[in-house]
């Protein structure tokens, strides 16, 4: 090879692998993007789950009605407008799903991963397949592989746990099915009331808060209306779920209320639900532990009264007739030496919503049998 030669030679081995490239999978791959099956948000066909007043409000994706907006503090309204719990469910034999979505007001708490508090799960039957989030201007864009043969599968994506979002579409293989979900086996929502770790913080993904968890155990809708922060046992909430059909409801809001404030709105809460549901299955959760607690001091008296106040009132009920009351001792779902499973001391990281899964679940198959 002489040298003249020499440059045409390199430049040629340089360009060979781009040209190959190009032609394998640049066509196919813009073709693809062409041909997929695109299905607008909402569709029939697209079950969503955990926001029983969907019908009303479509297609916000928000966990209260708009029509009892000036019964709820603004806070708690403003926290409705999180899906935290929702989720899409179908079966397609698709072996891709796309997404396109909108989070124009994501943020980074500083104790929550971003894809708990902003991005979405997608779940095949039990299984974790991924996750997806936005980029830098709010807009959320993912295809995730379900698999390489074309079979029907259940398909759940949760939504994300602490920010409003709107979805576009979903999208599919261009000759894929799509059908409505096959129904739980517990069909009549679990419906969890409380603060923020009900709502969610601080868990690493949608799919992995204590309420999904137990869901995907026990084949069981469920609705999350906790409310970061302002879990106070209103009325105005309880009025709310007794418009629900709940198959069980779980009282979880002692973190947010001072002792004397829980002690005060426990009764009047659960004489609300009472009232619409005498048979109605309740679960009421003591606190769980909380590291400062080991040195006394105020939390530990908060967290002690807090405790004597939940279980004495459910050991009354249950005294005076009311068998379908349980006390869930918090400590049995989150306890000292289980305490890595908190992220600052107080909320759930996602193995302390594992803690609390495990710890409430013998409760909960008791209450729904």
């Amino acid at each position: 090879m002489n040298a003249d030669e020499r440059p045409i030679s390199l430049a040629l081995l340089k360009v060979l692998p781009l040209a190959l490239a190009a032609m394998v999978s640049g066509p196919a791959s813009a073709e693809s993007v062409v041909a997929r099956q695109r299905i607008a948000f909402p569709d029939a066909r697209l079950e969503v789950c955990g926001l029983p007043w969907f019908s009303e409000d479509k297609p916000v994706l928000r966990r209260l009605p708009s029509r009892l907006r000036d019964r709820f503090r603004p806070p708690v309204w403003d926290l409705a407008q999180d899906p935290s719990g929702s989720r899409l469910r179908f079966r397609t034999d698709s072996t891709t799903i796309g997404l396109v979505a909108q989070n124009p007001h994501f943020s980074n708490m500083h104790h929550m991963p971003s894809v708990g508090e902003n991005g979405f799960d997608l779940y095949s039957g039990r299984d974790y397949l991924g996750s997806a989030w936005p980029d830098a201007a709010g807009k959320i864009s993912k295809e995730w592989r379900l698999g390489q043969e074309r079979e029907m599968r259940d398909v759940t994506l949760y939504l994300p746990l602490y920010k409003p979002v709107t979805i576009q579409e979903l999208s599919l293989d261009t000759d894929a099915r799509l059908e409505p979900a096959r129904p739980y086996a517990i069909r009549r929502p679990v419906v969890y009331y409380g603060s923020s770790i009900t709502q969610g913080g601080c868990a690493s993904n949608p799919g992995g808060s204590c309420q999904a968890i137990l869901e995907r155990k026990l084949n069981a809708d469920f609705v999350n209306l906790g409310f970061s922060g302002n879990g106070l046992g209103e009325p105005a909430l309880a009025e709310a779920i007794c418009e629900l059909d709940p198959s069980c409801v779980v009282l979880d809001f002692w973190g947010n209320p001072s002792a004397a404030q829980y002690a005060a709105a426990l009764p009047v809460f659960v004489d609300i639900l009472r009232r619409k549901g005498p048979r109605l299955p309740i679960l009421v959760t003591g606190p769980f532990y909380f590291p400062a607690e080991a040195s006394g001091g105020d939390v530990a008296r908060e967290q002690s009264a807090k405790r004597r106040t939940a279980q004495e009132f459910v050991e009354q009920r249950r005294k005076g007739g009311d068998r379908r009351m349980w006390y869930v001792d918090g400590l049995k779902m989150l306890n000292r030496d289980q305490a890595a499973g908190l992220v600052d001391g107080v909320h759930c990281n996602s193995l302390g919503f594992y803690f609390n899964a495990r710890g409430l679940e013998p409760y909960l198959r008791k209450a729904l049998r």
